[in-house]
């Protein structure tokens, strides 16, 4: 089976110059791979007349769909239907619709229909308008033949709108065949990349064709997925999956696809267990993992950031000398933060971090790079000390993985309290 093709083009100077990170392309990516989709290519340009026409032009004689983001607003620099005008030989025509729908959303914010704000209902002849509920700014779709061609705003909460409302069902309109490609993954830590694909060698030379194996490393984990656009070869796939999980037994610890916050989260959920944190160095790095996800609030009941040694000593009941000696960024300071924070938040467990991230700081038993993670249980703490040597922010993320790596062992090695029957 031929899967359709597709590039995406995202469209703005702020991209170019790393202004604004492209979160576009990634998230729509991956809604098309879903569908089932094959994305051959992602790029961006700014907001030339010149560039994006190239692009239009390159692009769309290698793929059957070739949407774009950006360049559909009311500024001078938004040029995206003036360039579709010159690219599908047409002219802007007054959409009636569309200026109803702008006139009344500015209505509702108490502002005035400017002339830009009118231009905004200008649409490239030939086009279908895709109505923009979030925005001012309409999507567009050509097509000719067996080729589409979207164009999306660049704020992504719209986007997202048009994509899910407008796009996808529309592209399985187009192509009823579209199957969801097949993914399977094996989620590692403790080993990297290159010494898994050690491992794998003979694995991966006996894959049958249409089977890939891709290497999906981050932040101290690394993700395996193995991949087939190829329906009839989806028992293969499972049959791999499990070659693949036994392969690597000692080292994974998810088959899921997802963060791994949430699979912890899971864990606890089972459990019906409460989590407590306090955290020195990552500053409420964790607090926001955990938190960023709907529902957090079923196992998660706080978090202290107790960054300043005296919030540890007022708030944890830490010795002011335990300060000097172990130190700051010691076994006993962080093994005592899990256990304080566990029964003032009365929580079933509790996960703590204290160390030294850098470029400054550190000491002499506790150089920079040195991190301290304690995670507890009424029943036991136990601790684990980190030596990192990556710059301040990957050594923020790789403190994470690390403290929600000793969470994860000391929950399964916890056993599931349930309340004795009346």
């Amino acid at each position: 089976m031929s899967f359709p093709k597709a590039v995406i083009l995202t469209i703005g100077d702020e991209l170019l110059i790393g202004e604004t990170l492209d979160t576009n392309s990634a998230w729509i990516a991956t809604r098309l791979n879903e569908t089932g989709i094959e994305v051959i290519r992602r790029l961006s340009v700014g907001d030339s007349r010149t560039a994006i026409l190239e692009a239009l032009q390159e692009e769309s004689s290698r793929a059957d769909l070739l949407i774009t983001t950006g360049g559909l607003g009311p500024t001078a620099d938004d040029i995206t239907k003036a360039v579709w005008c010159d690219f599908f030989h047409t002219q802007l025509i007054l959409h009636e619709p569309t200026l109803a729908h702008v006139t009344a959303l500015l209505q509702q914010r108490g502002a005035h229909l400017l002339e830009r704000n009118r231009a905004q209902a200008l649409i490239p002849e030939g086009c279908t308008v895709l109505p923009n509920a979030r925005g001012t700014a309409p999507g567009l779709w050509y097509e000719k033949g067996k080729q589409v061609w979207i164009a999306l705003p660049g704020v992504p909460h719209e986007m997202k709108g048009l994509m899910e409302e407008e796009v996808l069902p529309r592209l399985h309109q187009k192509w009823p065949e579209l199957q969801a490609i097949q993914h399977r993954y094996v989620m590692t830590y403790g080993q990297g990349e290159s010494l898994v694909a050690e491992r794998l060698r003979s694995f991966e030379d006996q894959l049958p064709r249409g089977i890939r194996l891709a290497y999906l490393p981050g932040h101290g984990l690394l993700r395996l997925r193995l991949s087939t656009s190829n329906p009839e070869g989806l028992h293969r796939l499972d049959e791999l999956h499990e070659q693949l999980t036994a392969r690597l037994s000692d080292i994974v610890i998810s088959t899921e696809n997802m963060p791994y916050e949430l699979i912890i989260a899971q864990k606890l959920q089972e459990r019906k267990a409460k989590l407590a944190l306090a955290e020195s160095c990552t500053g409420g790095y964790l607090a926001h993992l955990f938190t960023a996800h709907p529902g957090s609030s079923a196992y998660f009941t706080g978090s202290l950031v107790c960054y300043d040694p005296e919030v540890k000593i007022h708030w944890l009941d830490i010795p002011r000398e335990w300060m000097q000696h172990p130190g700051v960024v010691s076994e006993p300071v962080a093994r005592m933060m899990a256990e304080s924070i566990r029964q003032k938040l009365h929580t079933d467990f509790s996960l703590a971090i204290t160390g030294w991230l850098g470029p400054d700081g550190g000491t002499a038993e506790a150089p920079v790079g040195t991190v301290w993670i304690a995670a507890s249980h009424h029943t036991r703490t136990i601790t684990r000390k980190h030596l990192l040597r990556g710059d301040r922010q990957r050594n923020l993320q790789l403190s994470a993985t690390h403290a929600l790596r000793l969470l994860d062992e000391l929950i399964q090695q916890t056993t599931i309290e349930f309340p004795t029957p009346a």
